[in-house]
């Protein structure tokens, strides 16, 4: 499945439209720390690796911008514990 992912940094957003369902990532930047919010992906979609694909996109993003990451949302935080070689990126 090919996804479309967008950043809209005017709303600390990463979103992605899958079968008609907003998925995404919420986020606030602060002195260069990604702090992530929220991952939502809804039922109806889940399962697809979705939201995998919105965090890596923020991971990615952090990367280029030298950014720290704080991962204040379950998922996140999840995520980071699955993958010990993301902690340099954790603040």
């Amino acid at each position: 499945m090919t996804l479309q992912i967008t950043h809209r940094p005017e709303a600390g957003r990463i979103e992605a439209t899958v079968e008609n369902s907003l998925c995404y990532i919420d986020y606030r930047l602060q002195a260069q720390v990604m702090h992530i919010l929220h991952t939502i992906v809804p039922d109806a979609v889940g399962g697809r690796g979705i939201a995998g694909r919105l965090t890596e996109f923020a991971l990615d993003l952090a990367r280029d911008n030298g950014w720290k990451i704080n991962p204040v949302c379950s998922y996140t935080a999840g995520y980071f514990q699955r993958h010990p070689e993301l902690q340099p990126l954790r603040a």
